[in-house]
């Protein structure tokens, strides 16, 4: 049998990665005031020991006005910093993957409620809520209140808290950072014509509409290092009929985001309009991944409905992506890689404290786990 691919080592920018399993960034709107707690502890340790190769945080807001809930993780503040850098020491002291972090804007689709309390937007009057601000005053659906539009003072401002952002993932260790310009959140706001309708520099033409997100882009890349990596997530299309955000547009921007130093590139869809209408199944987004992969070049990751290991084999193999990142079936099974190690006779690594688990566990314990402390003499 082939070796797989799956469980194949792949460089992005100067980081090796073990494998081609990747966790998805997952909201958990559980965060205090922007800082991670036990519980980011608990579900991003439980990650670090089951042998992915990357793990990807939450979208992770770059100031408060940036999260899309007052419970999602922020990266503004020493407080924020000091407790994702909790997080990310147990994960690299007990764990093998590579820690990568997903920095976010939401725009127009900021203050709202907690999933479980409805996610409704809340209003900015409400103690709990704040102003939002988009490329245009207009708001996601008629639930939303009526965004600020963003002047030259705001757009400087937004670039400085990614810059920010950025420096304090390099200060906690993270190896990977991923822009987040997808899901109809603030960078897709700007390239889709849908929620653009700006008619100065910045909207209008695609070259105008990719303008703002290529300067976000430009300015993290000058501060995050180039021994390690710096990716972006797009939606590849609105999934709405007539004059929308395309895959063919997706392919021009990516190709700018490559010509502009961006070491992969993570494709979704979807997120920007209530008028969407998406044909989602198993892998339904693994075309988008492939177009643009094959017109750009650039490596890519394929997301949506991943769920089984030989279709994720599959889609490495037949040239579609060179990563698959899995969500809700990690949520469902967060030991799946060591099943898909186990499906495709493959190795992966492992806590030793789990060893007797699974005949799928034959590759090398986590090195350093348990970490041993220095002797004091």
């Amino acid at each position: 049998m082939r070796s797989s691919k799956l469980f194949s080592p792949i460089t992005l920018g100067g980081i090796e990665l073990s494998n081609r399993i990747v966790v998805a960034p997952m909201c958990q709107y559980s965060a205090d005031d922007g800082s991670a707690t036990d519980w980011h502890l608990m579900h991003l340790g439980q990650f670090a020991v089951s042998g992915v190769g990357l793990i990807l945080v939450e979208a992770t807001g770059v100031s408060p006005e940036a999260r899309i809930s007052p419970g999602c993780l922020g990266l503004w503040s020493d407080e924020n910093q000091e407790a994702l850098a909790r997080v990310v020491g147990f994960c690299r002291d007990y764990g093998n993957a590579t820690m990568g972090i997903q920095l976010a804007h939401a725009g127009r689709k900021a203050s709202t409620d907690l999933p479980w309390y409805g996610g409704a937007p809340i209003p900015a009057a409400d103690p709990r809520g704040w102003q939002t601000v988009a490329p245009s005053a207009a708001a996601y659906n008629e639930a939303f209140e009526t965004p600020t539009a963003l002047d030259d003072d705001g757009l400087a401002k937004i670039v400085d808290d990614f810059v920010a952002a950025a420096r304090r993932a390099d200060e906690i260790g993270f190896d990977v950072v991923e822009v987040h310009m997808a899901h109809g959140y603030l960078m897709h706001q700007f390239l889709s014509p849908l929620s653009n309708q700006r008619n100065d520099a910045y909207g209008g033409a695609l070259e105008g509409r990719m303008r703002f997100p290529l300067e976000v882009f430009a300015a993290v890349r000058a501060v995050w290092p180039k021994t390690k990596a710096l990716g972006v997530r797009i939606s590849a299309t609105d999934w709405v009929e007539g004059s929308s955000w395309t895959v063919e547009e997706a392919s021009r921007f990516t190709a700018a985001l490559y010509a502009a130093g961006a070491d992969f590139i993570d494709v979704s869809s979807g997120g920007n309009s209530p008028a969407q209408q998406i044909e989602a199944g198993p892998g339904y987004q693994t075309g988008f991944a492939a177009t643009i992969r094959r017109e750009v070049g650039i490596p890519t990751m394929a997301v949506g409905q991943i769920t089984e290991p030989r279709q994720a084999e599959a889609i490495l193999r037949s040239g579609q992506a060179d990563m698959v990142a899995l969500a809700r079936g990690m949520l469902f099974n967060p030991r799946w890689a060591w099943h898909a190690a186990e499906a495709l006779d493959a190795e992966a690594t492992f806590a030793p404290q789990y060893m007797r688990s699974s005949r799928a566990l034959r590759g090398e314990p986590v090195p350093g786990n348990p970490p041993v402390k220095a002797r004091k003499d």
